[in-house]
């Protein structure tokens, strides 16, 4: 039991619904088969079908998609806690690919264990819902990023939002969080080019907003760079459980 109530999945349900003994006792179920992969590893293919979802224990990952030309649109970075691939155990085939971008623990889950869980154990299954449907706000958000956000307003959004989500799950703070995404992998996300990224990185510790060197994020002005970026957290949700 203390591995799951201390788990980073734990503490971000908890975040919207407050678990019970029998929640966290069907929770468990979850982490019976650990696996670990290394960095740089595809855990999954967009197309694939029959495949496993997986619960991020430790590490990152993103998923993402391929085009014709070889370019690489990174629909969204994934940390402890997250859920990945969890569409694909619902849909015939994934709809997206998956790579460990450090080496990476995971549980890897299959649908029988979800649609158990949820019927076993219906608030955890709320739960859960509330965990798709803030992935969803966040990806509307992202939408928005790319569409109508300028470069400089596009990344200070992304390390905000990243921050906020590691801050909940325990694994940053709001001076800011160890961070391995290359300028590659940020250029993929906010489509830009890795010069453009580096451009904007730049600017951005120039003008005492954030300074992202060394594989650390450091907030130096947090309000001025969620002025910037418009930045509202209203939209994950972190305000504390609604159902208790």
């Amino acid at each position: 039991m203390k591995l799951v109530e201390s788990s980073a999945l734990t503490r971000k349900l908890s975040a919207f619904v407050a678990l019970s003994e029998a929640d966290l006792e069907t929770l468990a179920r979850f982490h019976h088969r650990r696996r670990t992969f290394p960095a740089g590893h595809t855990m999954m293919h967009e197309g694939q079908s029959n495949a496993s979802a997986f619960i991020l224990a430790e590490g990152w990952a993103c998923s993402y998609k391929m085009l014709p030309d070889g370019g690489r649109q990174v629909i969204n970075f994934q940390i402890p806690g997250d859920f990945l691939g969890l569409r694909s155990i619902l849909f015939r085939s994934s709809d997206l690919s998956l790579e460990a971008l450090t080496d990476i623990e995971a549980s890897e889950v299959f649908a029988p264990d979800i649609l158990g869980a949820f019927a076993r154990a219906p608030r955890l299954a709320t739960a859960v819902l509330w965990a798709s449907s803030r992935d969803e706000a966040m990806m509307v958000e992202h939408l928005v990023n790319l569409g109508r956000r300028s470069a400089v307003e596009r990344m200070a959004h992304l390390l905000l939002e990243l921050g906020a989500r590691l801050n909940l799950v325990g694994v940053g703070d709001r001076t800011g969080f160890s961070c391995p995404l290359t300028q590659y992998h940020l250029a993929d996300a906010l489509g830009l080019s890795a010069i453009h990224v580096n451009r904007v990185l730049r600017q951005l510790r120039e003008d005492g907003l954030v300074t992202f060197q060394k594989g650390r994020v450091v907030f130096n002005d947090l309000t001025r760079l969620q002025s910037l970026a418009g930045f509202d957290t209203a939209y994950m949700d972190h305000e504390g459980p609604l159902l208790r």
